[in-house]
């Protein structure tokens, strides 16, 4: 197996360890504290935002005006826009299976609805989640370089945490519908199963089609822009009047964080 591939899976499956480990807190606790998930998701959505620029635009960029005829500023604006897009699409989808099981009274129960569409929306949402880690090793393929390689981990480091509360939305509300806590745990860490998966396809289309790296660099920016900003940072506001700057101070130290990494060992 190409070693970079091989780096990839090993950090998608770190990624979906998170998630599990989110998901087995349904074992022991009722629920985390929000404060802890608060700052965690908001730690990965600033992560996530710099990473998008520093680990994946940039190169994408540098890449593109390297190998391609095309102007850099159309293939990295198209692939970053079609990024977006993919988890817009994803969205309408569920919403659209959802809709569909109302109108032909399948599944009449609203909770467990609710839960449905949780899962099957984490689920398509980590599959660019996964696509981004295994993009940024495959770039090592060509660049093994001491801030690529911080910057691929800082990436599988931001999706990692942010997969934990993931975990723990999945499996806390299936616990609340009265399925044990086991299949609570089991339905919560499948959620992300995906993320190995695509994080392989992701390595092995880059390291062997050179030409589509920052398009794929680009697209992974796109996606994790857009669960950052639509999902993780309204998510982490939860109970903002209680603690106004608590997520906040996530984001920031999370970009920062990111940031410090890739511009220190760039």
């Amino acid at each position: 197996m190409n070693i970079v591939i091989f780096y990839a899976l090993l950090a998608t499956i770190c990624t979906w360890a998170l998630t599990a480990l989110g998901a087995g807190v349904v074992l022991f606790f009722k629920a985390p504290k929000q404060s802890i998930l608060n700052i965690m998701l908001g730690f990965s959505a600033g992560v996530m935002i710099a990473a998008s620029f520093w680990s994946l635009l940039q190169p994408a960029i540098e890449r593109a005006d390297e190998s391609l005829k095309v102007p850099s500023y159309i293939i990295v604006t198209i692939g970053f826009l079609f990024g977006a897009v993919f988890i817009w699409a994803t969205d309408k989808m569920v919403l659209y299976a959802i809709s569909k099981a109302n109108t032909n009274n399948i599944s009449a129960d609203t909770g467990i609805k609710r839960v449905v569409m949780l899962i099957l929306s984490i689920t398509l949402h980590n599959i660019p989640e996964g696509l981004a880690v295994g993009v940024a090793f495959g770039l090592l393929k060509e660049n093994f370089s001491t801030s690529a390689l911080m910057g691929a981990i800082s990436i599988a480091l931001g999706i990692g945490l942010q997969n934990f509360p993931e975990g723990a939305a999945v499996s806390l509300p299936l616990r609340r519908e009265g399925y044990s806590r086991k299949k609570s745990f089991f339905y919560g860490q499948l959620s992300a199963i995906v993320e190995p998966i695509a994080g392989v396809v992701g390595a092995v289309l880059v390291s062997t089609i050179e030409t589509i790296l920052p398009f794929a660099l680009s697209f992974a920016a796109g996606a994790m822009i857009l669960v950052a900003v639509h999902e993780l940072i309204p998510e982490c506001q939860q109970n903002k009047s209680e603690q106004p700057y608590i997520a906040t101070m996530g984001i920031i130290s999370g970009f920062a964080t990111m940031m410090l990494l890739d511009v220190m060992l760039g």
